[in-house]
Order: structure tokens, then sequence, then C-alpha cells
């Protein structure tokens, strides 16, 4: 039955998705990133278990479209502004980690006895992180705007830039290999270097005069808007494939050159359920080149490389921001965040294998060092604070005295003190911290996003950056003579908080001296169970509380005269 339904195209694609949708759940419930899962099913539809792939072309033709528009999304997210806006550490972290990662990667790769090229090839493929993990997994613990998560979305960016630099120098060496096996139509590296400049030229016109009007008259038709997108995506692609600069680069340019749009966050959000499909079958064609049997055979090498890749890489971005004057809690958070290869060190090996650089058995090398670190680092980054408390006494080598790059968030403190300790500077922090103002009680806010420290300050109050998390931080705020600590940190949405901030906090605090009450913030009648037995006070339900007030107000009951509080406390802070 199986074997019949596989003989068409149709049938061989619906087997692939069936397969693909089983052990998405799997990783669903294991709680990895779809990579993972794709990976997975590449190799079990690969020759090596199932054998299903057969129709190799329509399969690879898909796999191009889909690294075309996952480079797209790249390139239309690409703000190059966001690097000089988080300052020189995303720069110096991102070059430096890239630096060292490649240099020492390759002496690994020597030691293994890979050969020069091989492991060059392999180094400079260690040194690329997944965005799209990465941002996805800090976005789920609310951490994306913390100081740490942005630092790692900056040098995240500085790698995807050193990306698009080694596909272009890829491309443009390969050439003379490309144009004897008649894969593209370039003629040397000059020619490549020579398009490659007349494309960003073409992107700078089109970003100047045509992208504003053009996509704002398309987004009349949202559908039609997506599908120009999709066009833009392609036809870069295949132009830069035709000159010789790779299809992965057309799909970047094309993405920057839509970047500068209002438009741009509409097309990305349209796009990405299409890029998890596409990229799909980007590995599953890899799965169907690849032996079981050469993956088994670099076995110590994927251990050796993982190991680097989990601990080194890390290390090596806690070394540069401990250099650069941040604490170790922050530089021990923002490393954890490359302790895994990406997508793009897949496809920048599967790049020098087609031009004949590596062997295949060096993408399969890759691929093992890929599945182990996305799926390691995954725990990592979600249990991110229990490890920092495991390592924490170990890592003092690695924090300046002093700590000056984030010297300026400490040293609010008055000698007598506050009242009212709040954790959680958001919309709801905010109306909380005006309305105690009003009435003249000393409040301090206390947030890990410097936007919203800098958004209290602005309003005249008292804010100190830092972590509800951090028992360091904890210990040196002014415990003593405050009555309450308040926090109206959200709860993780999927349930994976670390140990959920809030009862973290109930302890650190109690352990650090405070004798005070503990009021607390939930959204579910079990939280608020579980928040009193943890030890909270009082237990706010914003929604519940707003309801009762709203009953009141509509029964008649006995109105008291509202405090005018500033517009900015009962909005949503305008981000930075």
């Amino acid at each position: 039955m199986m074997e019949s339904v596989v003989q068409s195209a149709f049938g061989e694609v619906a087997v692939l998705l069936v397969l693909a949708a089983a052990i998405g759940f799997l990783g669903l419930i294991l709680r990895q990133p779809l990579i993972v899962s794709f990976i997975a099913v590449g190799l079990v539809a690969g020759p090596s278990a199932f054998d299903l792939v057969h129709s190799d072309e329509q399969i690879d033709l898909l796999s191009e479209l889909g690294i075309a528009v996952l480079l797209f999304l790249v390139g239309i997210k690409l703000d190059v502004k966001l690097i000089r806006l988080l300052g020189a550490v995303s720069l110096m972290t991102g070059l430096g980690q890239v630096a060292f990662t490649s240099f020492f990667g390759y002496l690994i790769g020597l030691a293994l006895g890979l050969g020069h090229v091989t492991s060059l090839y392999v180094a400079v493929a260690l040194t690329f992180s997944s965005t799209i993990i990465i941002v996805k997994l800090l976005s789920d613990k609310r951490e994306i705007d913390s100081l740490h998560g942005q630092i790692a979305l900056g040098f995240l960016i500085v790698q995807d830039l050193v990306v698009v630099l080694a596909m272009i120098v890829l491309s443009a060496i390969g050439i003379g290999a490309a144009d004897g096996h008649g894969d593209h139509g370039g003629g040397s590296a000059v020619t490549v270097l020579a398009s490659g400049a007349a494309m960003v030229v073409l992107v700078v016109l089109f970003v100047r005069y045509v992208a504003d009007p053009l996509t704002e008259r398309l987004a009349r038709a949202p559908e039609l808007l997506v599908i120009f997108a999709i066009a833009q995506a392609a036809m870069f692609a295949a132009i830069a494939d035709f000159v010789g600069l790779g299809q992965e680069v057309g799909g970047l340019l094309a993405g920057v050159s839509l970047a500068s749009t209002p438009y741009r966050e509409t097309i990305a959000a349209r796009l990405a359920p299409l890029r998890d499909f596409l990229l799909l079958f980007f590995f599953i064609a890899l799965g169907a080149t690849l032996d079981l049997s050469l993956l088994g055979a670099h076995v110590t090498g994927a251990i050796v490389f993982s190991l680097f890749v989990l601990i080194g890489n890390p290390l090596i971005v806690l070394a540069i921001m401990g250099a650069l004057g941040y604490r170790k809690r922050t530089g021990f958070l923002a490393g954890l965040t490359v302790a895994q290869i990406s997508e793009f060190s897949l496809i920048f090996v599967a790049m020098g294998v087609s031009i004949g650089h590596v062997r295949e058995d060096a993408l399969g090398l890759v691929t093992m060092v890929g599945l182990v670190t996305i799926a390691a680092s995954t725990y990592m980054i979600t249990y991110s604070h229990q490890l920092y408390a495991v390592f924490e006494p170990y890592l003092g080598l690695f924090e300046r005295k002093g700590t000056p790059r984030e010297a300026g968030d400490t040293g609010v403190h008055a000698a007598d003190g506050y009242k009212i300790l709040l954790f959680g500077l958001g919309r709801y922090g905010t109306a909380i911290g005006m309305r105690l103002k009003k009435r003249g009680i000393r409040v301090l806010g206390v947030d890990f996003n410097p936007g919203a420290v800098r958004r209290w300050r602005e309003l005249g109050l008292k804010a100190e950056y830092g972590d509800a998390t951090d028992p360091e931080f904890i210990a040196e705020l002014p415990l003593a003579h405050a009555e309450w600590i308040a926090s109206t940190v959200p709860t993780h949405p999927t349930g994976l908080s670390y140990e959920d901030a809030r009862t973290t906090l109930i302890q650190l605090t109690r352990t650090a001296g405070f004798g005070g009450r503990v009021a607390l913030t939930s959204h579910s009648s079990r939280e608020t169970e579980d928040l009193f037995a943890a030890g909270a006070d009082i237990v706010l339900e914003p929604f519940q509380d707003a309801a009762d007030r709203a009953v009141d107000l509509f029964c008649g009951a006995e109105q008291q005269e509202r405090t005018e509080i500033p517009a900015i406390a009962s909005e949503e802070p305008t981000p930075a």
C-alpha cells in the first residue's frame, strides 16, 4: 500500500508531510524547535531509513525556494541600525565570537585530521547561531527586551552579516569550480563581485525610489503583497544564482530591499508559515543525501565539536563581555544563546559540497553537531537561570571589579529606604507606581528591561535594572526598611518559566532578610493557590479585580474620586 502511494510525486509529498507532522508532534512533546524535527524527518525519510524520497527534482525545487524565503525573511528583519542602538558591545562580541570560534574550531579540526579546507569550513560553520531559535526561546521567556536579550540580538545580527559575507566570498572563490560544472552563469570571481555590486546598487535604488510607493499600493490587497514578496525573493535568488552569487545571497538581498517599508512585519508574519513548510523539504533533501554510516564515522569529531559549541562558545562570549565590563550574570545568559549552530551552518557547508571544496561526510559531521547542539541548547536557554545558580561560584574570573558597563543602573538607593519595592515595570506596574507616587509613597521599581527602567526614571520614579531571580542583585536591594515586595512580572505562557520568577522572588527576599509582606500577580485561580502556598500575603488578579470594580460601578456602588494619573501610567509605554 505504502509503495503504491509513493509512486507518484504527490503521494510521496503527502507521505512526507504525514511523517513530518508525526515527528513534529513528538518534537513538540519533547519541547524541541522545529528544525530538530525537520532534520529528523530528513534522516528518517532518507536512504538509510525508509528511503521515501525519489522525486528528487520536485523536492530540490521546493528546497531551493525554501532557502530563498528563509534568507528573504532574515533580510527583511536585518536592521543594521540596531547594532548601533545596542552599543559597541554587540559588534565587538559578535566579531570576537566569530573570530575566536573560527580559530579554535580550525585548530580542533586539524587535530582531528580533517584537513585544512574541511577544518576551515567546519570552523566557520560553527560560528553561526540560529537567530530564529534564539529569538523564539527568548520571546517565550519574556527576555527578548532584557539587557542580555538585547545584546544577544545585536550580535546575532552581526553573525547574519558575517553569513552574508561568507557566502559572497565562498561564491566568488568557488566560481571557477562552479563554471567547470556548469552550475552558474558567471564567468570569473571579478564578474561575480561586479555583479554583486550591481545588485547592491539595484537594491539601494529600489529602496530609495520604488519600495515604499509600490508596497503601499500592493498593501490594498494583502494577498497580492504576499505574492509580490515571494516573487521578489524568487526573482532575486534566480538572478543572483545566474550571476554566480548563489540563491542564498539573492534571497537575502530581496529581503533587504523591503526591510525599510512599513509593511515588513506584515510580510514577515504571513511568510513565516510558508518558510517553515518549504524548509521541511530542504531538510528532507539533506537527509536524502546523507548516509547514516557516514554520520557514524564522525561520532568522535561530532562529540568534540558539539562540546566546543556547547561550552566553548558561551565561554568566549562570557570572556568578551566580562572584559567589556559586564556582570558575569549578563555575560553568562547572553553566552548561552550561542551554544548551538544554525540552519545557515548546514547551508554553508552544503554550498562547499556543491562547489567541490569539501566532501559529503563533512556535511554529515556538521549535521550531527547541529542535531546535538540545537537540541541541548534549547534546554540550556530554557533553564538558563538554574544553570547560572549552579555555575555562579565559578564565574568570578569573568567579571571585572565594579562592572563599569552596568554601573549606571545602581546607586539609586536612598539612606532611608523605600516603603515598596515593585518588580515589573510594564503597563500594570507603571500604573501602580504612578498612583503610589501620587500618594507620596516611596517606591523603587525594578525591571531587567533597560528601556522600561529608563521610562520610569523619565516619569520621575526611582528605578533600577536587575533580575528578580538574581540572588546577588536581590541581596543588594534596600530591603531593611521596605514594608512590601510587589511583583507584576508576567508568567511564562507555556508554564516553562524558570521555577516561576514570583516564587523565586519570595525565596530570595526572605533569604536576604526581608521581613515585610509580599504581593504577587496572578492570572488564574490555580496560580493564586500556588502563590499563597509559596508564601504570598496578597495575590493581585488584575482581570478579576477590574471585573469586580466594573460590577460595583454598574450596580451603583459609591464611587471614590479617581486620582488623576498621566496618560503614560495607563498605557503601554512606547518602546525605545
